[in-house]
């Protein structure tokens, strides 16, 4: 056998061996400390504001500041600098300011950090049976009917008429409440089970179970009554600020690490969150001025889209490139436009991960499995490709390079079988501008349960590639 197949072949099988095993102690240790930080980050940020707000606050003590503040100031940058711009509280862009003139293109990092979740609706709150209830709208693609009996959280702000802003989070604390969505009793449940899964819970039917104590008033007693005076006491949110609220119910509790081993992280949200987090900790841990712009992308709306004020399709993220080339001195809009089309990015998102209970679903040859590495998506979308960004050959040739370079384990995969369905990103978004683009993340195990697993040692390998790429692209 010539040595070039034989190299070839011993290539194919490491790639099929765990990480794991190739891991020093001290790269365990740094493994360990990456995985602390990110278990943290998921279980203490849960909606969008939560997660830009700890961003700003990573970013901040990296020694990034705020662009509107250089702006407002009239101030100039030069290369080195560090910035970040914040659009509505919901999403965020870093920029660390290279060498290199701007419009030579950025090396971009985009995650999103919405996750799947009941919203409470505008006019939410009843009474029917003795029991108080909010009414919700479900947001993002989830099987409802994993989001009954479980103890959930309610997180998110309320907004007030004279301007006041109530931030709510109540349900982790230990001795907190806690809400939850009731099902049917397994003994009156012959018609419901019937019912195929999309229809066993009904969307209208996710409604919060949240009191029972009802306040008396001479002969007449209400649940309803009881739940407003006490969130009125202690909140100081009467009936209507709802009206003005962003609330959100999510899974209780903290991220925990999985398995007798602890191999693995089990925990809500972690489709983005978990390539939000290690993008942004790779960008923060630059250690010099890159030759490119290195930019760090944190989204809103991506579950539902994209779209908004606060999703990829609006045009915050080039108006922050705009305002960062006039700050420059490279202003225009032909500068813009080159800036972006001679950018390269990794849209980092999560792809499927392999789950040998549910093995038809996937196609073994071409699916991603916990514990070999970083996952590469040359193309998501649906069935025939459709709503998809298809990365170029030549493109993937690059990130081969800077991968193997960097010694960053990777697997190249598609989400599922062809025609099962499929999904997508933000990166057909920012194809548009004629810039590089390529899916790559994290392969997770019940992506939009309430709860979802992943595995340590390809959350640290993401985190070495989103290195790799930002000092290389």
């Amino acid at each position: 056998m010539a040595d070039k197949e034989k190299k070839e072949k011993a290539k194919e099988s490491e790639e099929k061996l765990s990480v794991w095993n190739t891991y020093r102690k001290d790269d365990k240790k740094k493994l360990e400390r990456l995985a602390k930080g990110y278990i943290d980050f998921i279980s203490d940020c849960k909606t969008e504001r939560e997660s830009a707000a700890e961003a700003i606050r990573q970013a901040e003590a990296a020694g990034y500041r705020d662009l509107a503040a250089i702006i407002k100031k009239g101030e100039t940058l030069k290369a080195g600098a560090k910035v970040y711009a914040l659009n509505m509280k919901k999403s965020l862009a870093l920029f660390h300011v290279g060498t290199e003139p701007l419009a030579h293109g950025m090396a971009i990092l985009g995650a999103h950090i919405d996750t799947c979740r009941l919203d409470v609706k505008q006019n939410p709150l009843y009474e029917d049976g003795g029991l108080a209830y909010l009414d919700t709208h479900y947001y993002g693609g989830i099987k409802k009917y994993q989001w009954v009996t479980i103890p959930l959280a309610m997180h998110g702000v309320v907004v007030r008429k004279d301007g006041r802003v109530i931030t709510v989070n109540i349900g982790e604390a230990a001795d907190d409440p806690v809400f939850c969505v009731t099902d049917l009793l397994i003994h009156l449940s012959q018609e419901q089970m019937k019912k195929n899964a999309a229809k066993v819970v009904e969307g209208e039917d996710l409604d919060i179970l949240v009191g029972n104590y009802p306040l008396k008033k001479k002969d007449k007693e209400s649940v309803k009554a009881g739940v407003l005076a006490l969130i009125e006491e202690k909140y100081g949110i009467e009936e209507e600020d709802f009206l003005s609220a962003e609330l959100a119910l999510v899974p209780a509790g903290r991220a925990r690490e999985l398995g007798f081993d602890r191999s693995m992280i089990l925990g809500y949200g972690q489709d983005d969150r978990v390539c939000s987090y290690t993008s942004l900790r790779a960008m923060l841990e630059m250690e010099a001025t890159p030759k490119k712009t290195a930019c760090c992308l944190l989204v809103d709306k991506e579950e539902i889209g994209s779209v908004g004020a606060t999703g990829m399709q609006s045009r915050f993220f080039e108006n922050a490139v705009a305002e960062i080339l006039a700050a420059l001195g490279e202003g225009g809009d032909l500068t813009l436009r080159r800036a972006l089309a001679n950018s390269k990015m990794l849209s980092s998102d999560v792809s499927s991960a392999y789950d040998a209970l549910y093995a038809s679903a996937y196609d073994k040859k071409n699916v991603a499995y916990l514990g070999r590495g970083m996952v590469f998506n040359k193309f998501t979308g649906s069935r025939g490709k459709s709503g998809s960004n298809d990365a170029n050959a030549e493109y993937l040739g690059e990130i081969r390079r800077i991968m193997e370079a960097h010694g960053v384990r990777f697997q190249l995969a598609e989400l599922g079988k062809v025609d099962l369905g499929g999904g997508g990103t933000i990166a057909y978004i920012m194809s548009l501008y004629g810039m590089q683009v390529i899916d790559s993340g994290v392969g997770v195990l019940s992506m939009h349960a309430p709860w979802e697993t992943t595995s340590k040692v390809d959350v640290y390998e993401t985190f070495k590639g989103y290195k790799a790429f930002l000092a290389e692209a």
